[in-house]
């Protein structure tokens, strides 16, 4: 093994700083990737470029990869069949004739909760708390940064805070592979020392409950309460973008369509963790259970789909096609809708 020296820091340097320079992320990546194997290799810049493209290749190879990525597209499908499904607007609406959030303060404190109680992955959290706060932040005028802000600052900090979950079981297997002889005794005692998870939670609360936007932020806050008031959750971009849309007919809103896939999502994950790990929940495999329990969600809000005859099968397939591009590059996104 390597000696860790200063130069170990080169490579994620690089890599963040082309992508705030250029805004390519993907470059960017590469760069460091390329810069790490430079450094390994002890100079050798073409030979360097060579192996990085093979070992960028190789990561396809691990199971636990491809899982992370066919992932990726699958919560892609699942959160948009979820908006076309009238999932999204029935909850919403349902939130306000229940009165729950009925103020700007309320619509922050619910993209709150979303990014505290589903915790099971980072990327899950992400997309669901994006996906129902978006329509209330527009509808009470507050900005997208600030949404940007609460559910970035509360998706991955609580993930790594709890030991059930996608998180929790790969640094617990982390711990393993290093030899730790009790590795959950190691990870619970190691919470209270993770600040910047604990801060990051912390500080969110404080500006929702405080109103605190700094700088650039209150800028966003200004601006966002002098724009038009968002009336539709659905504004018909996404089926000005793809003439197929046009053809589907408004579902009916329905906020148990929001509820019931989240709740079988959410349930499948310590699930399919406990079976993974042979009735160790602890020991399961994160990627393994996180893939099973998008795909749980997907097929329930597309049974439910079928069911009330929201969607055919062939507008699903379609839908499932347009979900998943959305995760990739704008050009990616455009051969998926082509394809389907």
């Amino acid at each position: 093994m390597i000696d860790p020296s200063w130069t170990s820091v080169l490579p994620p340097f690089l890599a963040i700083g082309l992508a705030l320079a250029t805004r390519q992320v993907y470059l960017a990546l590469f760069s460091g990737i390329w810069l790490g194997t430079f450094l390994l290799l002890g100079g050798q810049p073409l030979g360097s470029l060579g192996i990085a493209i093979e070992r960028s290749i190789a990561v396809l190879a691990s199971p636990g990869d491809a899982r992370v990525i066919i992932f990726t597209l699958v919560i892609g499908a699942f959160i948009y069949t979820l908006e076309r499904n009238g999932a999204v607007t029935g909850f919403v609406a349902f939130l306000e004739r229940a009165k729950w959030v009925n103020s700007a303060k309320r619509a922050q404190w619910m993209a709150f909760l979303i990014g505290v109680l589903i915790f099971i992955e980072s990327n899950i959290t992400l997309l669901v708390a994006g996906t129902v706060s978006q329509p209330l932040f527009d509808r009470f005028k507050i900005s997208r940064e600030k949404l940007a802000y609460i559910i970035d600052s509360t998706s991955a900090p609580i993930c790594i805070l709890i030991p059930l979950n996608a998180w929790g079981a790969f640094n617990l297997g982390l711990l393993e592979g290093l030899g730790v002889e009790q590795p959950l005794k190691v990870f619970l005692s190691s919470i209270p020392m993770n600040l910047y998870a604990i801060s990051a939670v912390a500080l969110t609360a404080f500006s929702i409950s405080r109103d605190y936007n700094p700088r650039t932020m209150a800028l966003a806050e200004a601006k966002a309460k002098t724009a038009p008031l968002a009336t539709t959750i659905d504004s018909g971009q996404s089926r000005q973008d793809n003439p197929q849309d046009s053809q589907q007919d408004s579902p009916q809103p329905r906020a148990l369509n929001m509820v019931l896939p989240i709740a079988a999502l959410v349930l499948a994950m310590p699930l399919g963790l406990y079976l993974t790990g042979d009735g160790n929940i602890l020991a399961g495999s994160g990627s393994k259970s996180v893939l099973w329990a998008s795909l749980i969600g997907l097929s329930f809000i597309s049974a439910l789909s079928l069911a009330q005859r929201n969607m055919n099968l062939t507008q699903l397939s379609h839908v499932w096609m347009r979900g998943a591009g959305r995760m990739l590059p704008k050009s990616w996104e455009q051969a998926s809708i082509s394809l389907a």
